[in-house]
């Protein structure tokens, strides 16, 4: 048996569906809300509740909350094709492969950056979760490119401060389908969860505000080579932004991807690139500045798009 928590519904969720004023008082999915309430574990004013009910301001609301999940730690593995390409007293940068997590979470089996890091002899910040020491930003199992890892808790703060600040440079190559319009721009929408996929998220109404800049570097005939500034961080930004312009990246079939151009590319992932990445150092101040060339996958992808154009 879960957690069982009580309390008066809040003003500010009057009206609000069962399912949406669970996901906001606890932070659950809508969609974890919803099974709750279809499995009989909510109850407003000692009757069960419908995920689709609405709650009415100061009606008694208990609901027996999911057991968290068990606690995730670092295991120090060694991982194949993970590649250092910077490293000081303060700061590591890798190139991190395709199928691979930037740190341990619930669910997730295989191997992790900070695992990595851990197996190849890298002592990182112990600021962050325990799971996450060291991690300032995150790059998808399926994304590839540049990621740093603090190893002093000063560069902690620092890059902490930095990415909240929006100072640091983060580039990415990514090649979607057809061709964007206009071939320049700036994508403006707010991103949260995707109301009815809790692995999926999506341009909602209400979400966190997130701003993506694209430049079409090359066009071809079923594609499109871009190169993208992020000015926010959120889950799948690009992802989402892409297939929201009814322009997904080529092979993400999660978010809209076509499987036939997938399979002729020979990809089984997003072509995503974490290209280029510049933040200032920690500790002197100076800027650094590092780029990746494009993983075989990839490389060998773009080939086939260009030599069908």
């Amino acid at each position: 048996m879960g957690e069982l928590r009580a309390l008066p519904v809040p003003d500010g969720l009057e009206g609000e569906r069962v399912d949406a004023a669970l996901a906001r008082l606890f932070g659950l999915s809508r969609t974890k809300g919803a099974e709750l309430a279809a499995a009989g574990r909510v109850q407003l004013d000692g009757s069960p509740a419908g995920k689709s009910d609405r709650v009415t301001s100061g009606a008694w609301l208990e609901v027996e909350l999911p057991d968290p999940p068990a606690p995730v730690s670092i295991v120090a593995e060694v991982v194949d094709g993970l590649v250092v390409v910077h490293d000081d007293d303060d700061i590591v940068v890798v190139d991190k492969p395709v199928g691979v997590a930037a740190h341990p979470s619930p669910g997730w089996t295989g191997p992790t950056v900070v695992g990595g890091l851990a197996g190849a002899g890298y002592r990182v910040s112990t600021s962050g979760a325990a799971e996450r020491q060291g991690v300032v930003h995150r790059l998808d199992v399926g994304t590839t490119g540049l990621m740093v890892v603090a190893k002093s808790e000063r560069a902690y703060t620092s890059l902490k401060r930095q990415f909240k600040e929006r100072t640091v440079e983060k580039v990415y190559h990514a090649l979607v389908q057809g061709v964007m319009d206009p071939l320049r721009g700036t994508i403006d929408a707010p991103i949260d969860r995707h109301p009815t996929h809790d692995y999926r998220f999506a341009v909602v109404s209400g979400g966190k505000p997130s701003i993506t800049h694209y430049e079409t570097l090359e066009a071809f005939r079923h594609a499109s080579l871009l190169e993208v500034h992020l000015e926010t961080g959120r889950t799948h930004q690009i992802r989402v932004h892409c297939s929201a312009m009814r322009h997904p990246i080529v092979g993400d079939l999660t978010y809209g991807g076509d499987p036939v151009l997938a399979r002729r590319c020979a990809l089984t992932r997003q072509w995503l690139h974490a290209v280029r990445l510049g933040f200032a150092h920690p500790a002197t101040g100076d800027r650094i500045e590092l780029t990746s060339p494009y993983p075989p996958d990839l490389a060998h992808a773009l080939d086939v798009v260009a030599a069908a154009s």
